[in-house]
């Protein structure tokens, strides 16, 4: 089977049992405490997230899958690797930034194709079998199931790291009515390293293992859908979309292995652009450019308001007139939501 997985794309393949309840406990007190934010079906579906059985009836086993995505032109000789690379950006406050992982095709196309293949594989081997495969697409404990079954450990960011691969890959999983040997865990290896704590730019990982999604920059800019708290906006720096600095300060990512699959590479137009040209896009030119990708989902107001966000911080470090000028020229936007951050980003500056 690890041999079908990699010639899909995969890095690796494992298998856990159904049996979550020992992390119901933090799970109800991660709910209870908020930190979820607008994340609504974080709740709704209550403990069903760390009981397999339930959401799909049947499920005795989980195959686990994960897959590299540094896109296969990311500068590994750069001078101090590419995570150093990745983390000059935020010195070019100009440029806005587009996490590594969003910049090339949607992840849940490719990984859930895959998923599909494989299980077409298998059958084809076993005979007919009950299965469903998700891709952060349902109530469903990836990390918690990664780390089960061997695919890495839960870092103090709460991301899975694996000693080859640092922690730069997505997570995917098959639910199966057969019973499966399961994945031997690994053991963690962050040791006394707090790095991934240190660097938050909004303090979000308030203990180790524990993030505050309501103060992470990434939930901020694709889940949260109303106005950014005012109180965080400066924090956010030229971020447009996403947020890797917990993974680009990680000592384990120098191991990230590139995506063997073309699916990941950055896409013309979304890296590396400045802020007053993506801000210029009309709702068309967001469409199009974002045609495939994750960034979509969030629609082109809420693709508006980070980026003034980010406009906003620019101004403010460069005093930089075309800026003001870019931001200017939404000043009456049609979306209370994008007049308001606009109005922000003209007066902190």
């Amino acid at each position: 089977m690890q041999e079908w997985a990699r010639e899909l794309g995969f890095s690796q393949i494992g298998v856990a049992g159904v049996d979550l309840s020992a992390a119901e406990p933090g799970l109800a007190a991660w709910l209870e405490q908020g930190f979820h934010g607008d994340m609504h079906y974080m709740a709704s579906h209550g403990m069903k997230r760390a009981r397999p059985a339930e959401l799909v009836p049947g499920t005795v086993s989980v195959i686990t899958a994960r897959m590299d995505y540094l896109p296969r032109d990311t500068a590994r000789d750069a001078p101090g690797g590419w995570q150093a690379a990745e983390l000059s950006r935020l010195q070019r406050p100009h440029e806005g930034i587009v996490s590594v992982y969003a910049r090339g095709r949607d992840y849940h196309k490719v990984l859930r194709a895959r998923l599909q293949k494989l299980s077409d594989r298998i059958a084809e081997a076993i005979g007919p079998f009950g299965h469903r495969v998700f891709t952060d697409s349902a109530p469903v404990l990836e990390a918690e199931l990664a780390a089960r079954s061997g695919q890495g450990w839960r870092g103090k960011h709460t991301l899975v790291l694996n000693r080859e691969a640092g922690s730069m890959f997505f997570l995917g999983e098959i639910y199966v009515d057969i019973a499966l040997p399961q994945s031997e865990p690994v053991t963690p290896h962050c040791g006394s390293c707090s790095a991934c704590i240190d660097i938050c730019p909004t303090q979000a990982i308030v203990a180790p293992h524990r993030v505050d999604a309501r103060r992470c920059i990434s939930y901020l800019t694709i889940e949260h859908a109303g106005p950014i708290p005012v109180e965080l906006r400066p924090l956010m720096g030229n971020r447009i979309y996403g947020c890797d600095d917990c993974q680009l300060i990680c000592p384990w990512n120098k191991f990230a292995q590139v995506s063997r699959l073309p699916d990941f590479d950055e896409r013309k137009g979304l890296s590396g652009q400045q802020l007053a040209h993506l801000f210029a896009w009309d709702e068309a030119t967001f469409l199009r450019m974002t045609e495939g990708g994750p960034i979509r989902r969030i629609g082109h107001e809420r693709w508006l308001r980070n980026v003034a966000v980010a406009l906003g911080n620019a101004l403010r470090a460069t005093g930089d007139g075309a800026l003001r000028a870019a931001l200017q020229s939404r000043a009456e936007d049609a979306s209370a939501l994008v007049r308001e951050h606009v109005g922000w980003a003209l007066d902190a500056a």
